[in-house]
């Protein structure tokens, strides 16, 4: 790189925000504490983003295991989500021209907080500046046997024959099909697995782990994240000297 050049940046880039019960537990605080102040980082984390003109983050909020969490807990995040769909959470970022998705199964959710996703998706939905994709009650392996199954219904019907599966079609059924993939996978919390998050969209993820919980995760940190994937070669299976294509 010449010192004239600016380091490469994601396009895309996806988190694993982890860490929240820790962060609360070793400041003696109740869980719901730690979830709050994550969401606060979150917002934090667009912001970094919309900055450096990074045009699609996903945050892995709610996977489809969580379920499995103490009930309590669930409630306090079904109440945190409610909190930051309002529209008065969102304005600020629809007034920034980001746009908000949602990707997983939202059917599990209350009619009320579907009925929220539906208007953020709404209000945000023409914006061009940059995407937020919201991942919640979502599962990579969900992902991948609903995006079969829609595939199966489809030969099954007689809109596609079977000769034409294979890995493109596969691609255009999984629900984050109208994005690329990402770039860059950040993971808070001193963990080092993806824990069933976009297996599909993961192919030649870079991947970065750090220790510091997610509410300590602020844009010092998320530098630090941006400037270890600028070092890195991705060669998507080709060798040192050879340049990768599409093709």
């Amino acid at each position: 790189m010449t010192p004239d050049s600016k380091p490469k940046l994601p396009q895309h880039i996806a988190v694993v925000m982890d860490g929240n019960n820790r962060w609360a537990k070793s400041r003696g605080l109740p869980v719901k504490s730690g979830h709050r102040h994550g969401a606060e980082v979150a917002r934090e984390i667009v912001n970094s983003c919309l900055s450096r003109d990074i045009k699609y983050l996903t945050l892995f909020a709610f996977s489809s295991e969580n379920w499995l969490r103490p009930r309590q807990e669930v409630r306090a995040l079904m109440a945190l989500f409610l909190t930051v769909l309002k529209r008065k959470e969102i304005s600020q970022l629809h007034k920034k021209n980001v746009r908000l998705q949602f990707i997983g199964n939202r059917s599990s959710f209350s009619q009320k907080l579907q009925q929220n996703m539906r208007e953020v998706e709404e209000l945000t939905g023409d914006n061009t500046g940059m995407t937020v994709i919201v991942a919640a009650d979502y599962g990579g392996r969900w992902d991948i046997a609903n995006a079969v199954k829609s595939i199966v219904d489809k030969v099954a019907c007689g809109e596609l024959s079977a000769d034409t599966i294979g890995v493109d079609l596969l691609d255009q059924h999984i629900s984050s099909s109208d994005y690329p993939d990402p770039d860059l996978c950040i993971r808070t919390g001193g963990e080092h697995r993806i824990s069933n998050f976009l297996l599909w969209q993961f192919a030649y993820t870079e991947l970065y782990f750090t220790d510091c919980y997610w509410p300590d995760f602020g844009d010092t940190q998320f530098q630090l994240a941006l400037d270890d994937f600028a070092k890195r070669q991705r060669r998507y299976g080709s060798h040192d000297n050879q340049e990768y294509t599409s093709d």
